[in-house]
């Protein structure tokens, strides 16, 4: 049923089939994936939308299954798939092939390897990998290095302090650097490299009123989730609350990122559907009047419909 419900919110992307253009900030793998794309894609543009329908997917199913397994609700549900689903379908720059787009998996990996640090009486593997993964999404998309804060902090919440396991985390970081800076020092490439850097901009929003409708549903809905998780939180396990504090911490994050670009475009904001979708799970599930979730989810669905299908 979510692959159904997928395909139907997701329809336009096929339909409409849009090329990818890198930007300023995307990283040399992501560039560098496009430019192997270009001879399959010249005459099959629709591969672009495949990709990136199912990266929505497996990102939808991996997230939802983070929070079943965490048991961050009182039971286990397919909300949180739903909603990522649903919200990445209200705006056309969010379920366009792009490097946050595939990034996204790559975090909801590292976000997963976290929540279960408490666990882990040998962390400092998984650390290593988290760090790894961390390093190699900023060849995707530079930016996204401000999630080694997520890692940082991260431990914090979830780890009494111990010096080796943050340095382990470091070094997981600059692993993928150190490699990159041997391959291009071996290569003689110096002179021709460019470090991509950050680029501190104040975001814009250009969009049509459905779109500012939606993005209004979303907050009103952020805020009934977190007063539900907040409400029912005392009495979940441990590492359940940890779990949930992680994810306020990855919106924080997500949130700051796009400000750390060169371009203004919109594609950049879908770093905060992971924690959003998560939370809006709970929106969904907690409130006894169920036609809260109702409307709310129908009138999604129907702006989603009309900016897919009429408005494109």
């Amino acid at each position: 049923m979510l692959l159904l419900y997928g395909l139907v919110l997701k329809l336009p992307m096929f339909l409409h089939p849009h090329i990818p253009q890198p930007q300023q900030l995307d990283g040399f793998l992501y560039k560098a994936f496009l430019q192997w794309m270009n001879p399959v894609a010249a005459n099959l543009h629709i591969i672009y939308s495949v990709i990136a329908f199912l990266l929505l997917y497996i990102q939808a199913l991996s997230l939802n299954s983070l929070v079943n397994t965490q048991r961050l609700m009182q039971k286990p549900n397919y909300l949180t798939g739903m909603s990522y689903l649903l919200f990445t379908s209200l705006f056309t720059d969010w379920y366009y092939l792009s490097s946050p787009l595939i990034i996204n998996t790559l975090l909801i990996w590292v976000l997963s390897k976290l929540c279960n640090l408490h666990s882990n009486n040998s962390p400092k593997t998984s650390l290593f990998n988290i760090g790894i993964i961390t390093g190699v999404a900023t060849f995707f998309y530079f930016p996204s290095i401000a999630f080694s804060l997520l890692i940082i902090v991260g431990l914090g919440i979830t780890r009494p302090f111990r010096l080796p396991e943050w340095l382990m985390a470091l070094f997981g970081i600059l692993t993928p650097y150190y490699f990159l800076a041997s391959f291009v020092f071996l290569t003689d490439r110096w002179k021709g490299y460019h470090f991509p850097g950050v680029s501190v901009t104040v975001p814009v929003f250009v969009q049509t009123r459905l779109a500012f409708t939606a993005v209004f549903i979303i907050a009103f809905i952020i805020l009934v989730g977190i007063y539900f998780i907040q409400l029912y939180k005392r009495r979940q396990l441990l590492q359940s609350r940890k779990s949930w504090n992680l994810i306020y911490l990855y919106l924080v994050v997500a949130v700051f990122v796009p400000f750390l670009n060169a371009s203004k475009t919109f594609d950049y904001w879908i770093l905060t559907a992971v924690p959003i979708a998560s939370i809006a799970g709970a929106a969904f599930l907690y409130p006894e009047k169920k036609w809260f979730a109702i409307t709310m989810h129908w009138s999604l669905v129907a702006i989603s419909l009309l900016m897919g299908y009429y408005l494109k």
